[in-house]
This record gives structure tokens, C-alpha cells and sequence, in this order.
């Protein structure tokens, strides 16, 4: 499981953590029952406190991306595909109101942003 961190930018590493791993779990990369690195270890890697790492875990485990195995250690959870989409219209959300907030600060009109989501996203 490749996390890349990054101390620019104002992002919790813990957020890094749990956007990617995230990310990893609904693109297929990490598959339902899979095994997640322990908590020491993952922190061990990327060089941070094991609180760290417990904080990202614990925020996938109540989001239901991941699940805890007393004595086991932490899994991917079964994903509901419904949630699974919900989480992405939510990403793409976010992304499109930062898209439309510096479109609106330089001038570009809402055609405009139309005709770049078209060919950005394959219509045209």
C-alpha cells in the first residue's frame, strides 16, 4: 500500500492518510477482506506517531471503509456500492465548487466551464 504524505499544503496527515487509503478501496486497489498494514507499521514507514496512523483508522472504521479484528488486525470492509458512489459524488463535489469558485474569480462564464467539463470529460 503506497501512501505518499506531504507536510505542504495544510492537509492533517492523518486526512492524507484516510483520503488515500480511501481512494485505494474504491478504485479496487485494495479488495473486501484484504489486510491493512498495522498501525505501527504503517506509521514506522511513513515516519509518523502511531496516533497518527490510530486517527486515520479509526475515521475509516466509522466511515465503514475498513473494519477491526481484535488480536487480527484492520481489513477493508464489504463496500456498498451505493456508499461507495455517494463518497465519489462527494469528492467530485468538492473539487468542482474549488473549479467553479476560481472560474468565477477569473471571469469564466458558466458556457465556458460546460464546454471544458465536455471536453475534459470526453463528449467532444
Amino acid at each position: 500500500m503506497d501512501i505518499i504524505i506531504s507536510n505542504a499544503g495544510g492537509v492533517p496527515i492523518y486526512d492524507q492518510i484516510t483520503r488515500q487509503v480511501k481512494g485505494l478501496i474504491l478504485r479496487g486497489e485494495l479488495k473486501e477482506g484484504e489486510a491493512l498494514p498495522s498501525m505501527r507499521l504503517l506509521a514506522r514507514e511513513l515516519r509518523i506517531s502511531v496516533i497518527t496512523t490510530k486517527r486515520a483508522y479509526e475515521e475509516l472504521e466509522r466511515e465503514g471503509f475498513i473494519t477491526t479484528v481484535p488480536g487480527k488486525g484492520c481489513f477493508v470492509a464489504p463496500q456498498d456500492p451505493e456508499l461507495a458512489r455517494e463518497e465519489t459524488l462527494r469528492r467530485v463535489e468538492e473539487h468542482l465548487t474549488r473549479a467553479v469558485e476560481a472560474a468565477k474569480s477569473g471571469g469564466v462564464t458558466l458556457e465556458e466551464m460546460k464546454d471544458t467539463l465536455n471536453i475534459l470529460y470526453g463528449d467532444e
